[in-house]
């Protein structure tokens, strides 16, 4: 699918409530509710996650060369307060299984900004032929100069569910494969007589909806409206994928937190992608 430079600024699982932890030394928790602050910012997940800040101070930041820079302990303790512990259910022992698989003395694994394995789900109403919709937008990172950049890869968007439908089997027409000895002068089949053209296309074809969606907007068709809610999707560590939703409410357990954790075993990967993508 032709990706557009447009810049823009399943399964579950839950935790035992771990309301107010705190760490004193690195590693060490305890009930002070001064480990446990809100996840701000999205930036601050993937610090916390790594153990790249003091747990006792966000502005503080710990670099390579530091002691406590990627401290197995104190990831641990990150970790913990990292899920959403209050309105999920990831299953305990499976929330332990993956802390464990990250912080793997041999082969620990963290997530990185700039690395693929990662993507955005936005949710933006639009106005549509006078109506109020809702599309769902993917996007990722692509470098841009000496830099990086948001892009929309795919859209969803309800009004165009039932555009294409293509017929199958029998109820499928077709061009005769004599047709280049009329001039495919039977062309008037597909594109006069039909109401499904893309009857006579190719068995794979895919209709790029994003080209769709960015020339109806260009015909002032589709106006922006607002941005209603975003999440985002991790398959950066090995053998597993996580949801990141923020969580505004009283408390410790606030901000971007893993709402969805799966196990992923062989073509699970693949599912989820086609799911997110909207093309199940």
């Amino acid at each position: 699918m032709r990706i557009v430079t447009f810049i823009f600024a399943i399964l579950i699982a839950s935790i035992s409530i771990v309301s107010g932890q705190g760490i004193g030394s690195p590693g060490t928790i305890k009930d002070d509710g001064k480990f446990a602050a809100s996840t701000k910012q999205l930036n601050q997940f993937f610090r916390r996650f790594n153990a790249e800040e003091s747990p006792t101070d966000g502005n503080v930041r710990y670099y390579p060369g530091d002691t406590a820079y990627h401290s197995r302990s104190l990831r641990k303790g990150f970790l913990q307060i990292l899920f959403d512990n209050q309105t999920t259910s990831v299953n305990t022992d499976l929330k332990t299984e993956f802390i464990n698989a990250v912080l793997s003395p041999s082969y620990p694994q963290y997530i990185n900004f700039h690395r693929e394995g990662w993507l955005a789900e936005v949710q933006a109403e639009f106005i549509y032929k006078g109506k109020r919709e809702t599309a769902t937008l993917i996007l990722k990172l692509q470098p841009e100069g000496l830099g990086y950049e948001w892009v929309i890869d795919e859209v969803s968007f309800p009004p165009f569910k039932n555009i294409f439908n293509k017929p199958v089997g029998d109820n499928k027409d077709f061009l005769h494969p004599l047709s280049h000895e009329l001039g495919f002068m039977n062309l008037r089949r597909a594109f006069q007589d039909s109401n499904s053209p893309e009857a006579y296309t190719e068995t794979n074809f895919k209709p790029d909806y994003l080209t769709l969606f960015l020339y109806e907007m260009k015909q002032n068709n589709i106006r922006y409206q607002t941005v209603t809610d975003v999440k985002f999707h991790f398959f950066q560590i090995e053998g597993w994928y996580f949801e990141v939703n923020q969580f505004n409410r009283p408390g410790f357990n606030t901000g971007w937190l893993i709402s969805n954790l799966v196990k992923l075993n062989p073509g699970d990967k693949e599912t989820i992608q086609k799911y997110i993508y909207d093309q199940n």
